[in-house]
């Protein structure tokens, strides 16, 4: 039988996405080098998951090395992936960093289809030709206003492809584990190799100002995370893949308001169409069919 804490999956999953695309605010608002926001990110938050994670899987039996390898090179990933998309995200607009980071959202329901052993129902293809149009529009309003963005669209790409090897370990980590103790590891092995991209590149690490900082870590890490590797043992890869096409559209909204970062009528029609993409591609797993197994 289903655990009925499972029907929370599905909104933890859109509320994480909602957390997740205010990191870019608060990384342009920080004093600090943008992947040294970053190493702030997960070096604040990891005392509280080491704790969480430890009183969660206290009494369960021991994973496995390997298992505790694949989860700690997925943070070796996230770590590749935020100092990537923190680089991005000061060289593009706002909008642009969180959709090209978000490239993975793509991949990972590519993932989730071979992982399921089949072709996308009509339903769901659909849903993707919509988010692959509702996309391309977000990208090309974008493009109008400057080709200066070419370099942190690039970058945020990259930081997409490092994302989705993130997520693929922390999918299998989730079918044998607790959402928390996983975090925590991936976590941990992500501190040391972004403070030392961090201080190999120059960048300022000791903020003057640790709000921002401090709000990085708790809305992105110990929020947005933390209900994104929960909603990720509930939930398909597939599902959980669009619904990260969220973000962009979060993001754009606190570009327009907070930065006064123009949005065109494309813009408001892409968005559009991902929110349609995002009922069409949940409307599958009402039968169970699109759940994980176990």
């Amino acid at each position: 039988m289903r655990n009925p804490v499972a029907g929370f999956a599905f909104p933890a999953l859109i509320l994480a996405n909602l957390f997740l695309a205010a990191g870019p605010w608060m990384v342009r608002l920080a004093d600090v080098g943008p992947i040294a926001a970053g190493f702030w990110r997960l070096a604040l938050a990891l005392p509280f998951l080491a704790l969480i994670g430890w009183r969660q899987h206290r009494g369960r039996p021991f994973p496995g090395w390997t298992m505790l390898g694949l989860v700690a090179l997925g943070g070796i990933f996230f770590a590749a992936d935020l100092a990537a998309w923190h680089e991005g995200i000061i060289r593009t607009k706002l909008a642009n960093a969180t959709l090209f980071g978000n490239f993975a959202s793509f991949l990972f329901a590519i993932y989730g289809f071979i992982l399921l052993g089949r072709l996308p129902r009509p339903a769901q293809l659909l849903a993707l030709l919509l988010a692959i149009v509702g996309t391309m529009l977000l990208l090309g309003s974008s493009y109008e206003l400057s080709g200066a963005n070419f370099a942190g669209d690039l970058l945020a790409l990259l930081a997409g492809l490092f994302y989705t090897f993130y997520l693929i370990a922390v999918d299998r980590a989730r079918r044998q584990m607790k959402p928390w103790p996983v975090l925590a590891i991936a976590t941990a092995g992500g501190v040391l190799p972004i403070l030392l991209v961090a201080l190999a590149l120059g960048e300022p690490v000791v903020p003057q100002d640790w709000l921002p900082v401090i709000a990085l870590s708790i809305s992105s890490q110990l929020i947005g995370q933390g209900l994104l590797v929960y909603a990720m043992g509930h939930l398909s890869p597939v599902v959980v893949g669009l619904c990260f096409l969220t973000q962009p559209i979060a993001s754009a909204a606190i570009g327009w308001l907070a930065f006064r970062e123009r949005l065109s009528t494309g813009d408001w029609i892409g968005a559009l169409l991902v929110c349609a993409a995002l009922v069409l591609i949940r409307l599958p797993t009402r039968t169970g069919a699109d759940l994980p197994e176990g």
